[in-house]
């Protein structure tokens, strides 16, 4: 896997979430605190999910064949929908579950001093993970905000580290706040009511993640830069005068596969067209590296044809425009 697909931030969270693991369910096992068992078993499905991810970088590597000739570059999305699957049944319906059962079956917590202690150690552990991600994050995501940058990386493995730190987190408080209620009123329903809200938080995130995966599943377009640069390094003004129309599609996070229809002198031989075809490939291998399959098609302009708009039959995915204008 490459540096952009987060395998140090992947690598830190792993290691953190095994450790924090087995603090919290040490902590359940004396304090019977029904927090920090859910909060154990968002670890252990956060450990599961790096596994995951590391398992997709692996398997995406491999080279095409003749039955997948385009390679395997998107089962780094397929792993990290797989992801979102486990965070939202293991992680966010168990704990809600086991919230529920507390509410419903109250007892007090024994031991404080376990919970509070883990919890302090893992939010100072998860808050080392999370600082590894945010700073992976800034080297790729430049002037956009993160939420531009979540929905817009096309690696998965990042937005998935930031979040599901960013929900430890934000579960490790809740849970440190239940367990706090639960030890100043002595009652234990208010450890039910922290271990539910982590498992809300964790549904929400897990469907963030889903829908985020499941558009890059579907397929995704280049970004609006990467368009741009794409459009300049074919148009040479000579041979070239023109991109016609053109689609994109990430064939994985680092795989570009670029289909256009150009435009072309009409009195160029059959050699200089197949001449400027081969220079326009190279120009746009160079602007943009990750373009790794790309068709070029050449036509004639017609100012007469171009008035008549797209032509569903001609341009497949019909004539939705692209969001740069194509």
């Amino acid at each position: 896997m490459s540096a952009s697909g987060g395998t140090r931030a992947i690598v830190a969270a792993l290691g953190a979430n095994l450790a924090i693991a087995a603090s919290k369910f040490v902590a359940f096992a004396f304090s019977g605190s029904s927090s920090m068992l859910a909060e154990g078993v968002h670890s252990v499905a956060d450990s599961g999910n790096q596994f995951l991810l590391l398992v997709g970088g692996k398997k995406a590597q491999r080279e095409a064949t003749p039955q997948h000739p385009f390679g395997y570059g998107r089962e780094r999305y397929i792993y990290a929908f797989l992801v979102s699957i486990v965070l939202f049944s293991v992680g966010g319906m168990f704990a809600i579950y086991e919230g529920y059962e507390k509410i419903t079956h109250p007892h007090e917590v024994e031991h404080w001093y376990w919970p509070v202690g883990v919890l302090v150690f893992a939010i100072i552990a998860e808050g080392f993970s999370f600082r590894t991600a945010i700073k992976e994050s800034n080297e790729l995501r430049g002037k956009l905000s993160w939420s531009q940058f979540i929905r817009r990386a096309k690696a998965p493995e990042l937005p998935v580290v930031l979040l599901e730190d960013f929900g430890a987190l934000i579960g490790l408080v809740l849970a440190l706040g239940g367990v706090g209620l639960a030890l100043l009123t002595g009652n234990g329903v208010w450890d039910g009511i922290g271990t539910v809200c982590i498992g809300v938080l964790l549904v929400g995130i897990a469907l963030v993640l889903a829908a985020e995966t499941k558009s890059l599943l579907l397929g995704e377009a280049a970004g609006i830069e990467e368009v741009k640069k794409i459009e300049a390094a074919i148009v040479d003004g000579d041979s070239v005068t023109g991109v016609i129309h053109m689609r994109t599609l990430h064939l994985g996070p680092e795989e570009l596969l670029i289909a256009a229809k150009i435009a072309v002198q009409h009195d160029d031989t059959a050699g200089e067209i197949a001449s400027a075809i081969n220079a326009a490939e190279a120009r746009i291998r160079a602007a943009v590296p990750i373009a790794r399959v790309i068709y070029l098609e050449p036509d004639i302009y017609s100012e007469a044809e171009a008035a008549k708009g797209p032509d569903p039959e001609a341009t497949p995915g019909g004539p939705t425009p692209h969001p740069a204008g194509h």
